[in-house]
């Protein structure tokens, strides 16, 4: 989907300009365009009457204001990808923090990578606070080793395997660090780009983090740019999924598709099934496949009563 690129410059004879949003408080939003200069502006009202809601990473052409007086967002222009949760447009590259603590909730992971993909973006998971388990980041590889999703050990207080990863995200386009709760996603990007964000604190009483980013920010800095999201640890099953189509979103499937003994399988203990037999002689991973059927079921369910 083509984009216009944004050039920080009135458009010709209108007072326009193009820029790209990187954050959102309340009704205010913050453009930044391409020179750097950032503007506030407010949306018009056709914009709620059009169920159009602006996202962080959106490319926008707006009218900045006067003085003091903030500007006005015209124009959303067409995303590439688009994520309701953390809400954010145009990312290229999902990169989903874990860690020892909170405990990791894959099926958490799986939604949020099986989104990624069915958007188009590549993926890569980040087990932070690795120091506390070393042989997490082995154990979460081989999971993902035949999916093709690189997985990166680091401890962001201790800055170690930091250099690894910032050349991956570099290499990424626009990131969006996303994850549990009390992962450390802010401080692994103090880590990385030598900011001062604010960090928490895992509740001892129940083992979960508790949320200090409180919106989404796209930051720009030395090379990289990222998406700082709040965390949380819940996502919705999604309405308008075929459950049919979930095993697209399974990369180490594809080598087993047309291999099993009924034509739709969907890998759900049919008899004959190519993929469970992958699992069981461990050219995948048993557990991503258990979590799909997991995801698999759910998909059934929802898809049953989309109409109650």
């Amino acid at each position: 989907m083509a984009i216009e690129k944004a050039t920080g410059a009135p458009s010709s004879g209108t007072g326009m300009m193009q820029g790209v949003l990187v954050k959102g408080i309340g009704s205010f939003y913050t453009v930044r365009t391409e020179q750097g200069t950032e503007y506030t502006v407010r949306c018009k009202k056709r914009f709620r009457r059009e169920r159009m809601t602006p996202m962080t990473g959106d490319r926008v052409r707006f009218a900045p204001g006067r003085g003091e007086e903030h500007g006005w967002l015209e124009e959303i222009l067409p995303r590439v990808t688009e994520c309701l949760r953390p809400p954010v447009a145009n990312v290229t590259l999902l990169v989903i923090v874990i860690a020892p603590v909170p405990e990791p909730d894959m099926i958490l992971t799986d939604r949020q990578i099986s989104r990624a993909i069915s958007q188009g973006m590549k993926v890569l998971i980040v087990v932070n606070k690795s120091d506390l388990d070393p042989g997490l980041p082995d154990k979460i590889r081989r999971e993902y080793a035949a999916a093709s999703i690189p997985v990166y050990g680091v401890s962001a207080l201790r800055k170690q395997g930091l250099q690894e990863l910032r050349d991956a995200m570099e290499a990424g386009g626009l990131c969006c660090l996303t994850g549990q709760s009390g992962a450390g996603k802010s401080t692994l990007l103090n880590s990385l780009l030598d900011l001062n964000l604010e960090t928490g604190s895992i509740s001892r009483k129940v083992s979960r983090g508790k949320n200090t980013t409180r919106h989404t920010e796209l930051i720009e800095k030395d090379g990289l740019k990222v998406m700082d999201t709040a965390g949380f640890n819940l996502l919705e099953a999604e309405n308008a999924l075929e459950p049919e189509k979930l095993k697209e979103r399974w990369p180490e499937f594809a080598a087993y598709e047309g291999k099993c003994r009924f034509r739709e399988c969907l890998h759900d203990r049919e008899p004959g099934c190519a993929v469970t037999e992958a699992a069981q002689q461990g050219e995948i991973s048993e557990e991503r496949l258990e979590r799909y059927r997991q995801l698999l079921a759910e998909a059934r369910e929802v898809w049953r009563e989309r109409y109650d």
